[in-house]
């Protein structure tokens, strides 16, 4: 895993991107957002903050961001990488 440093109002994931990493909170707080119909405004959903994960339904599922993930404060995470995440997923089955 690798350490990712974000400052206040970073956008660390945006909603519709293809996915290529996970991340682990390890400081700081995350806002989560998402447009459920385009042109509206974005929806707050939930913020993360240390010890919860986010970003692996896209690695999972091979499928666009589902969410965006903004720094609410400065946040340290740790970023897992798609192959990385996968080999884990197999060898656990």
């Amino acid at each position: 895993m690798n350490e990712v440093q974000f400052n206040e109002g970073d956008t660390v994931i945006k909603q519709g991107d293809d996915g290529e990493v996970l991340y682990v909170v390890d400081s700081g707080e995350l806002n989560c957002f998402k447009c459920f119909k385009e042109g509206d405004e974005d929806t707050f959903l939930k913020t993360y903050v240390a010890g919860d994960a986010f970003g692996e339904l896209a690695l999972l599922y091979n499928a666009p961001r589902a969410a965006t993930i903004k720094a609410k404060t400065n946040a340290v995470c740790f970023s897992l990488d798609r192959e990385t995440f996968n080999n884990i997923v197999k060898v656990s089955f």
